[in-house]
This record gives structure tokens, C-alpha cells and sequence, in this order.
């Protein structure tokens, strides 16, 4: 006797109208936003409990890619060392422990540079002469379904340690400061602070921000260690809804920055750490709309900022201006350029270090590292030496498609701490000498050989060369070449067609770099070739590429990813009948609006967190993020353009009947950044308009953030349980 099928949840219609712009919007599943409802809850319970039925029969494929990753992870492992001051810092991860293990060890004293300046060899499982733990989170966590770290932060004489946590998911956090010569925990403890929290150099005061009620860092904090939260000093707010509020130490922990900042412009403040009542300096004002970050500097003896800024230079730009002018409009200011404008390079970031400038810049899609000589920036103020003339240097490697990128640059150390990986290299760290130009032990530009410090392990015999990375490219529908990242294994057969698993972001202008998974090993052993489309909105071919697909030019990044599939689907090694589409978050918005524009491509769609309901939240201010984000997607509530080009590619309001793959829509209860609510409704509503709703899958996990579940042990249960799904649409399940 055959068993009956279980029945998809089928959510209650009631409508609730949505009126903007003379536009009015049936919204029939908009009561799924009250979480604290009973019955909301029950229905996201039943959600779970159909997913898991109807893929029961997956569950030993799922032990079994779980049992993969596990089995290539070194699980008692350790980071490499990393100095700061008299100590060497590093994290220790322990075999069934989901979190870290913050220890310290004395350096050595040592007038031999590298000597001084060697990492210890930390061995997993033993513990080295002196070594301390500063913080054991998984003990923290015990007590806990959700776990998560925000801040970090060691004061510079080592003698503090101030950090805090998340037990919720909602990434409302409370700090926690303890005294590390006696090991006491203190009795200071600040509740609902944001990331970013940090000691000051004297390491007598916590500075903090708080987030307001749309989830925005808005305030920033003095807290004098010791006394009342509730006498803790506001030293900044920001009113302005549209820009987030950060704060950090200049690189010489000589200066308090305050930057008020959105995609598109910014403004920092600033001024002396041991001056707290001197008034705040503007650098650049708002006004201006530049978008830059500063550093306070001294060159050839006279006082400058160091901006990496994007006026008259939409890749950026780095340039010297003097502190006697800030305040001013950058237009009335002589600039000195050490990097100039250009439309091959984006500058990312500039650090000055005593000796170096160490810039993050990418080319040709790829991040790199330079490294320029601070004694340049003498000659360029002297006028002894031009802009053209500060090349620099930057770190050679083996692979054409990599990431290379800063860790550390602390002010005073002599070496630079670079990561590098790739698609197929697992991730290293490499120590670079810095010092004086006339070094001997140095080249011309007062820089050593990298120093490779560690590889990542990947246990089971992993070996690069089994893997291959291609670059193709793609041409889209306006005729822009759209580049393409395809990575699978080295021994496939061309003449047998591939299944593929297509992923891209394509927002915020935030990259789909080039980095190592162990996870995609499951896929890729299973002769899954995975593909990057790097469409436009992200930053891989720089700033035009994002501005390329943002607001009005947003639809860029769908047609772009869709003709990427069409490419893929014409190439000999590919089965284009088996192509699945990828993405999470602000990528899961183009899952949806992909699905809508062409669901026959693709044999499945496993969106995660994914922001499908983009107009319903952009005209809610109230929701966390939405005022920021409008400088992302424009102002639906103001500009009654953006609300119908939004309305018309918002994947929740352009359903229709037609026959969509298989969905997983994977989200999280408390998460702050795409609510549940969103996929939940999606869900709901994707079910009325395709031909097999039996085949729409929503999971919620239940104690979780925009990252999912907390802890090692289950964001791998989960991967396992989404590729076991991809991998049955894909064919590759047996």
C-alpha cells in the first residue's frame, strides 16, 4: 500500500493594501511579519516539518557530505600568531568545540628583527610555555542556542580585554570587560552595542556604538572603566537616517575618528585621543558628497590628512591634503596625489604604516596588495619626486585569479600580514618585511620576500592540482562582456556534459572574489562544475561596474546573470539541462528576479536569506537598514519612478503562472538584515502561481541571524542539507 505524500503548508490569504503613488498593492501574506504571533509560528513550524519530510530520503546523502567536510577539516587547529606590543596573539579550534579559543604567549625580547618578529609554532593540542587563554567561547556559549563574538578588542599594554556577544541572533550585543593580569571579570557590562567596540590605547575607556530603533549605528559612547554605564558620555550622534555611524582609532592611535558614511558619500571627524574636549575636526565636509576615508599623517615634518577619496576619480584616488585645511570643500584645496585616478585600477583602502603605505587596490577583477615607501611622500611634498614615480611594489604569485589582501598593518611592526587564496589554493598567510629604504636586507622599496607563514590544512589528501579555474566570459544583452569564473575538477571528460551550480551577488558592490572552499569539494567531487557570474552591481571591474546595477540600472545584474546561464548553456562541456541557480541575501533578490525572468533555465533555485520582497521593505523606514539601503535602491517612498521600476522587478510582485523549479528558501527567525518575513511570504505566494508547489521549500532556523545557525558543527549541517538538495536537482545525489 502506497503512503500518501505529506501536503505543502498553504498560508491564509489575508489581504492587507499597500498605497503608494496612486498604486495600490494587494499584499495577501503580509501577516506573516508578526513573529511573536502564535500562529505565525506554527506556520513556520509546519514549513520545517514539510521540508524535512518530503527530503527525508536525502538524509544519508546529507551524513554523508557532512561527514565530507568534517572529515577534510583539521578540527583541533589554530591560527598563525600575530603580535601586538609584548604578546603574541592567536585562536586555538578544538575537535567538538563549535567556537574559539582566544590565547596569548609572551614575545621574545630580542634586538634580531626576526627573531622578535617569528611567529611561535603553536602545535595543535599543546600548550606553549606561558601561554594564557583569554577567552574560551565555546564554554561561553554552552548555555546558549545562538552564540556569536561582535567586538574583540586587547588594549595595547595587553593589560584589558574588552568583548562582546550575541545569544540571540539579532545582533544586539553585550560587552563584557575582564582584567587580564588578575583574570577577573569586571563588573562593566553594556548592553545593545554594536560591532566595533574598542579599548583606548591607555586602555581606561570602552569606545561603543549603539544602533537605533532601525538597526543603525548611530551613537557613539565614551564609557570611563569603573563607573555607571548610565553616566557613559556621548561623544557623537548621527541624525542624518541615510548614513551609518562608525568609529575607530587612526593608524598611530594618536587620533579618534568618528565617519558618518553611506555607498555614496561621507564625512569623517576627528581629533586627539588625549584631547576629549577639544571640538571635533571635519576633514571633508558631507556637503562636498565625496566618499573617502582619512588618515592624520606627518610628512617631510608638516601635518597632512591622507585621503583615499573618490572626487574627480570614480575608481579613487589617494592624495595628501594639508590638515590646516580641513573642513574645506575638496575643491578649494591643492591635493598632492600619490596614487592618481584611473580607470583600469580601484583603489579599496590606503594604511599608512611607519615606513609604508600599504594600499588594497583591485585590477583586472583581482585584489592585490602594493606597497609604496612613506620617504616617497616626502619627495612628493619637496616636490623632489612626482606622482608618477611612486610605483611601489606588490607581492608575485603563481595563479592568475587569486585574493590578496591585508590582515595586518600594524603602525610600528616591520612586517605587512597578507592573506592569499584562490578557488583551488586554501587559505595562507604570509609575513612581508617592511622597513627603511636603505635596508640592505631590503629591496629599493624597503620590502622583503613574503614569508609564508601557514596553509590552511585540508585533511584527505587534498592536492590543488586536481581542480582547474577557467575564465570565460559572457556577453550581455547591451553588449557588455560579463566575466565568468568556472571551477571544477581537472579530470572531467569535456565530452560529457557538466551539471552546474551558478552563484552571484551582484550588490553593494561587494565582490565574488576568488577564495577556497572545503564545502564546494562535496560538489565538485561529484563532478558539479561551480560558476561566479560576476554580474554588474558588484565591484569586480570597479565603481562604474557597480553603478552599472544599482537603482535604476539595477535590472543589469538579472539580465546579466541570465545571459551568463545562456552562455553556459551553449558550451559543449555543460548540460543545460542541469543548471541551478545560487545566491543569498541581496544575491537570493536575484534568485527571485531570475526565476521571474526565466524559470525554464535552471533545474533548481536555492535562495538563502534572500531579500525577495525589496519594495515592501524600502517603504517601511521603520524596518532596520531600510534608510540606508535607499541609497542602494533608490527612494520608492519619495520618487514615484523608483517605486515602479522596484515594483517591477521585486521578484515577490512579479510571480506569475508558470512552471518554476524546485525552491529552497533558507532564513533565520531573528535575523536583522532580511527578515524571515520576506522568503516566508515568497514562499507562500510562489506556490499559487507554480505548476509543482509541492516542490517549494522554505526552512527557518529558529535560534539564528542573517548568518544562520551558530557554531561550526552547525552551519556544516546545514551546508550539507542545502547540497544534499542541490545535489538531487543536479542528478549527481547517487
Amino acid at each position: 500500500m502506497r503512503s500518501e505524500k505529506p501536503a505543502y503548508p498553504v498560508a491564509v490569504r489575508r489581504t492587507v493594501q499597500r498605497s503608494f503613488h496612486d498604486h495600490t498593492f494587494d499584499d495577501h501574506f503580509e501577516w506573516l511579519r508578526d513573529k511573536n504571533s502564535d500562529q505565525v509560528r506554527a506556520h513556520l513550524g509546519l514549513e520545517n516539518e514539510y521540508a524535512e519530510a518530503v527530503t527525508a530520503h536525502l538524509q544519508p546523502l546529507r551524513e554523508r557530505i557532512y561527514g565530507e567536510i568534517k572529515d577534510r577539516t583539521q578540527e583541533t587547529d589554530m591560527s598563525v600568531p600575530s603580535r601586538n606590543g609584548d604578546w603574541w596573539y592567536f585562536a586555538r579550534t578544538v575537535e567538538g568545540g563549535a567556537h574559539q579559543v582566544f590565547c596569548r604567549v609572551p614575545a621574545v625580547d630580542s634586538a634580531d628583527t626576526e627573531r622578535a618578529w617569528t611567529p611561535p609554532t603553536v602545535e595543535p593540542g599543546v600548550s606553549l610555555p606561558g601561554e594564557e587563554t583569554l577567552l574560551d567561547a565555546n564554554a561561553a556559549s554552552e548555555t546558549h542556542d545562538f552564540y556569536a563574538l561582535g567586538s574583540f578588542s586587547v588594549s595595547e599594554d595587553g593589560t584589558r580585554l574588552a568583548w562582546s556577544e550575541d545569544t540571540a541572533g539579532d545582533e544586539r550585543f553585550t560587552m563584557y570587560i575582564k582584567d587580564l593580569a588578575s583574570g577577573e571579570m569586571l563588573t562593566d557590562r553594556i548592553t545593545q552595542t554594536s560591532y566595533g567596540a574598542f579599548l583606548t590605547p591607555d586602555a581606561s575607556e570602552l569606545i561603543y556604538t549603539v544602533v537605533d530603533d532601525a538597526w543603525r549605528p548611530w551613537r557613539v559612547y565614551r564609557h570611563v572603566i569603573g563607573t555607571p554605564v548610565s553616566e557613559d558620555e556621548l561623544i557623537y550622534q548621527e541624525d542624518n537616517p541615510g548614513l551609518w555611524l562608525g568609529v575607530e582609532l587612526s593608524a598611530d592611535k594618536q587620533w579618534l575618528m568618528v565617519a558618518s558614511a553611506c555607498s555614496e558619500y561621507g564625512e569623517y571627524r576627528i581629533r586627539k585621543v588625549d584631547a576629549p574636549r577639544d571640538p571635533w575636526l571635519t576633514v571633508i565636509p558631507e556637503s562636498d558628497r565625496v566618499l573617502y576615508t582619512a588618515e592624520p599623517i606627518t610628512v617631510a615634518g608638516a601635518d597632512y590628512v591622507l585621503l583615499t577619496h573618490d572626487y574627480a576619480a570614480p575608481n579613487s584616488r589617494v592624495s595628501l591634503m594639508p590638515l590646516s585645511t580641513a573642513g574645506s570643500s575638496i575643491a578649494d584645496v591643492d591635493l598632492i596625489d600619490v596614487i592618481p585616478a584611473s580607470e583600469q585600477t580601484r583603489i579599496e583602502v590606503c594604511e599608512p604604516t611607519a615606513t609604508h603605505l600599504v594600499v588594497s587596490l583591485r585590477s583586472e577583477t583581482t585584489p592585490r596588495v602594493r606597497l609604496i615607501p612613506r620617504a616617497s611622500l616626502d619627495g612628493l611634498v619637496t616636490g623632489s619626486f612626482t606622482t608618477g614615480s611612486l610605483t611601489g611594489t606588490e607581492p608575485a604569485f603563481d595563479e592568475d585569479l587569486f585574493t590578496a589582501s591585508v590582515v595586518s598593518a600594524r603602525y610600528d611592526n616591520p612586517v605587512i600580514r597578507v592573506s592569499y587564496t584562490s578557488f583551488v589554493t586554501p587559505p595562507r598567510v604570509y609575513d612581508i618585511p617592511t622597513g627603511p629604504v636603505d635596508d640592505e636586507n631590503l629591496d629599493e622599496f624597503g620590502v622583503g620576500a613574503p614569508i609564508m607563514r601557514r596553509e590552511t590544512t585540508v585533511l584527505g589528501g587534498y592536492n590543488r592540482s586536481d581542480y582547474t579555474v577557467e575564465r570565460d566570459w559572457a556577453v550581455a544583452e547591451d553588449g557588455t562582456r560579463i566575466p565568468i569564473s568556472l571551477v571544477r575538477r581537472a579530470d572531467f571528460d569535456a565530452s560529457v556534459p557538466a551539471p552546474v551550480v551558478q552563484y552571484a551577488y551582484g550588490s553593494y558592490e561587494a565582490s565574488t572574489d576568488p577564495g577556497f572552499s572545503i564545502s564546494r569539494l562535496s560538489l565538485l567531487d561529484r563532478g558539479v562544475a561551480w560558476v561566479v557570474a560576476h554580474v554588474r552591481g558588484g565591484g569586480e571591474l570597479g565603481r562604474s561596474w557597480y553603478d552599472d546595477g544599482k537603482k535604476f540600472t539595477k535590472k543589469n545584474t538579472f539580465t546579466d546573470y541570465v545571459a551568463v546561464t545562456r552562455h553556459l548553456a551553449q558550451r559543449q562541456d555543460v548540460d543545460a539541462a542541469r543548471i541551478a541557480v545560487l545566491g543569498g541575501s541581496a544575491g537570493g533578490l536575484l534568485v527571485g528576479a531570475v526565476l521571474n525572468l526565466a524559470p525554464d533555465l535552471y533545474c533548481g533555485a536555492l535562495a538563502a536569506v534572500p531579500f525577495v520582497d525589496p519594495l515592501t521593505s524600502m517603504l517601511m523606514p521603520e524596518l532596520p537598514l531600510t534608510a540606508l539601503e535607499w541609497e542602494e535602491w533608490g527612494n520608492p517612498m519619495e520618487d514615484p519612478e523608483v517605486y515602479e521600476y522596484m515594483r517591477s522587478y521585486s521578484p515577490y510582485e512579479n510571480l506569475r503562472d508558470a512552471n518554476y523549479p524546485p525552491v529552497l528558501a533558507v532564513t533565520s527567525l531573528n535575523d536583522t538584515r532580511v527578515l524571515y518575513v520576506e522568503p516566508a511570504k515568497w514562499v507562500a505566494a510562489l506556490r499559487e502561481h507554480a505548476e509543482h508547489p509541492e516542490t517549494v521549500l522554505l526552512r527557518c532556523e529558529m535560534a539564528g541571524g542573517h548568518g544562520g545557525a551558530s557554531g561550526r558543527y552547525s552551519q556544516w549541517k546545514d551546508t550539507a542539507w542545502e547540497y544534499a538538495w542541490l545535489a538531487e536537482k543536479l542528478g549527481v545525489a547517487g
